[in-house]
């Protein structure tokens, strides 16, 4: 380790962290994250009048698809068994709030296949949703909890 930082070697150079002498155990991961729209684009979406088709339903997809996917989308995670992938939406007058929770029994945690699967739903809702809004904002981003592991459970503040 160099610096504390797991992911570089004693020279300085990108590994993988080596998790095999890591006991297997039950971890879970929840992240959220949001897309603001214009009034119009987040009636559409809730209405299922959007001319790309239901919105929702293909997010909640994407998001799950995403979180399946993340180790070939950041470059040193793990591929990881999930057991279990949810993605909740919930729409308003506003927007969209994005919640994503995945489990695994596995050797490593799955905040990022949870974070992984946030982003990918809300760059989902942006693209079926931009010729009403081109305007619309993700952010908020974040992990909201963890359990598992060698570093036990965690809860956002």
């Amino acid at each position: 380790m160099t610096g504390g930082l797991t992911h570089l070697d004693a020279h300085g150079s990108a590994r993988m962290v080596d998790v095999s002498g890591k006991a297997v155990t039950a971890r879970e991961a929840v992240a959220t994250g949001r897309i603001t729209m214009s009034r119009e684009a987040a009636a559409a979406i809730a209405a299922g009048t959007v001319k790309k088709g239901d919105v929702l339903a293909v997010a909640r997809v994407a998001g799950i698809m995403a979180a399946k996917r993340t180790s070939d989308l950041i470059p040193l995670c793990h591929p990881l068994p999930l057991s279990s992938v949810t993605v909740d939406l919930a729409p308003d007058e506003e927007g969209v709030t994005v919640t994503v929770t995945a489990c695994t029994a596995g050797q490593t945690g799955v905040e990022m296949e949870a974070l992984t699967g946030v982003s990918a739903a809300l760059l989902t809702i942006y693209d079926m949703a931009k010729a009403i809004d081109k305007a619309m904002v993700i952010g908020h981003v974040r992990l909201l909890a963890k359990t598992g592991g060698k570093s036990g459970d965690w809860r956002a503040p």
